[in-house]
């Protein structure tokens, strides 16, 4: 045949009837099913789309009443898949009547669904190793195991002898009820006396223990993969029959599995899993804590999303606490992200139209843009401190290592807050001992912290109210002592929140959140910082002389 244009003819015919409509799907399965596994084209695909069509239409039971017609050749696995994909009817036919060669089952059953699966427990003309793929997946009969001749010889042994009783004469018509009773007591003294004795209940002949040392090692590993639908559709051999069916890559948890959102919200947009920490509610054997490393699976010639393919390794005991305060940690970071990316459009905006970049603007919108623009870089600003101090509790983050005098970055910062504070009549007295007074903080840093600090004490402190602060240096630290302004709680305390807007903030947080963010700085370094009641103490670690030339070393190293 030069030019094969039989399936082109069949897609042609016109379905005015039923009868058209079943003649069509029957030449349809035939064409198709006789075509190689690898074949493609665009009539292929017009078949496969009108044979869908047809299943729609026809009836389940005309559709598996085709299928088992004789002589009907269903040799391609994608058209087996596609059938097994359908109605029960459907799948159970396509399963019974299927000629696919051994390679060609070993690649079409991990890809058929759990039911269609099940199906294919009642064929006995497969191969050994298609039998033995099916085993490992959990397709087996649930049926007991035949007893065996041992067992027979005991259960007969069990059986009480039957011998010729000995013929009894009918008692005369005159015996009466008398005769009748003594009949019914003798039968029940010869049924006790002939009886067993009574010994343990006899078991059914089911499997007690492991089959093997191998079968009693816990699971510590699993292999799986699932479909497009998230539903486990192969598991390695000792796991499979607890596994498959389960909907462990769901886009959404069942009752049987718990995941992070984060997690829910990879499998939802397919995207790859790294070290998830998941828990499964199932049978004891694969019970517990898992972590989850899964890549996701997309078909080479249409792109499409197939399911997952991944591995379960059991979570190392002391884990879990840490791993949910480190989600904590990401899902507070996700919020800040979420919360910049407003804020940074409504800055956007507003400096737009301050600026006039579109065209002219009133000056009353133009003083309200720029006030926008000034709020919307305070509330960056904060977000900022905010993500800082997440990094640096959870341990995400450390400071930029480098050396800086912390003298100078005192005494740079209280005289720039000197002129705010002369205005109200209040002064800051720097008190300073024997140094020097380096720590392990890049100057940046250094200046940082002291400006979080001595800004927050300035913004508490009253009018005509001065401030002492002791800089000192004892053993191997740095120690800087601040004296509470009246104003001014302890960072265990709840906020007051500012009773005035004045030039020197703590920040948008407040004097607690400062402390706060102050006390993880100094904790990234090996220090900490105290507060009571009256008095705030910062205590840093110094460097000496050997260690300030090692670290400029380093410095210049990096430079």
């Amino acid at each position: 045949m030069l030019f094969d244009d039989r399936l082109a003819t069949v897609l042609q015919m016109r379905s005015g009837s039923d009868a058209v409509l079943r003649t069509q799907f029957r030449q349809l399965l035939d064409l198709l099913g006789s075509q190689g596994a690898r074949a493609t084209g665009e009539l292929r695909e017009a078949g496969f789309a009108r044979l869908g069509e047809l299943m729609k239409q026809l009836p389940q039971e005309d559709q598996s009443r085709i299928l088992r017609q004789p002589g009907l050749r269903l040799r391609n696995r994608d058209l087996v898949a596609f059938l097994a994909s359908g109605e029960a009817k459907l799948a159970a036919a396509a399963m019974a009547t299927a000629q696919l060669g051994q390679d060609d089952w070993l690649t079409l059953i991990p890809r058929l669904p759990v039911a269609a699966r099940g199906f294919l427990r009642h064929r006995r003309d497969l191969p050994e190793r298609v039998r033995r793929q099916l085993a490992e997946l959990g397709v087996v009969d649930m049926v007991l195991p035949h007893l065996d001749s041992e067992r027979r010889r005991q259960d007969s042994a069990l059986r009480p002898e039957t011998t010729d009783a000995a013929p009894t004469q009918a008692p005369p018509p005159s015996a009466g009820i008398s005769a009748l009773l003594r009949r019914i007591e003798t039968f029940r003294q010869t049924r006790q006396g002939t009886a067993p004795a009574p010994g343990p209940a006899q078991r059914l002949p089911l499997p007690t223990g492991p089959k093997n040392d191998r079968e009693a090692e816990p699971l510590t590993a699993i292999e799986f993969a699932s479909d497009a639908r998230g539903t486990v559709v192969w598991a390695s051999e000792r796991s499979a029959s607890m596994l498959v069916g389960l909907d462990l890559a769901a886009p959404r948890a069942g009752t049987l599995l718990t995941r992070s959102a984060r997690a829910s919200a990879r499998l939802a947009a397919h995207l790859p899993l790294s070290a998830e920490r998941i828990a499964i509610d199932a049978a004891p054997a694969v019970s517990g804590a898992w972590v989850c490393d899964a890549a996701p699976l997309f078909d080479e010639a249409s792109g499409a999303f197939t399911g997952y393919r991944g591995r379960l390794c059991r979570s190392p005991a002391g884990t879990v606490t840490a791993v949910n305060d480190d989600g904590e940690g990401d899902a507070m970071r996700q919020v800040l992200h979420e919360l910049r990316t407003p804020v940074g459009a409504i800055q956007g905006f507003a400096e737009i139209i301050q600026q006039q970049l579109f065209g002219p603007a009133p000056h009353e919108y133009r003083a309200h843009a720029a006030g926008i623009a000034v709020d919307a870089a305070k509330l960056l600003a904060g977000f900022d401190e905010m993500d800082r101090l997440v990094k640096l509790e959870a341990g995400a983050v450390t400071l930029e290592p480098g050396t800086s005098d912390f003298h100078v970055a005192i005494g740079d910062t209280v005289k720039r807050l000197q002129n705010v504070l002369h205005s109200r009549g209040a002064d800051f007295v720097l008190e300073v001992m024997e140094g020097p007074f380096l720590v392990p903080l890049a100057p940046g840093d250094a200046l940082s912290l002291a400006w979080r600090l001595l800004a927050t004490t300035a913004s508490a402190m009253a009018p005509g109210e001065t401030i002492t602060i002791r800089l000192d240096r004892q053993d191997a630290t740095v120690q800087l002592r601040i004296d509470c302004p009246s104003g001014l709680v302890d960072s265990t305390a709840a906020d007051r929140g500012p009773s005035r807007r004045g030039a020197v903030s703590a920040g948008m947080f407040g004097p607690k959140f400062a402390f706060r963010l102050a006390r993880a700085e100094a904790a990234a370094i090996g220090g900490a910082l105290q507060c009571d009641k009256d008095q705030v103490t910062l205590v840093v670690p110094s460097l000496t002389g050997q260690e300030q030339s090692l670290s400029a070393g380093n410095d210049r190293a990096r430079n």
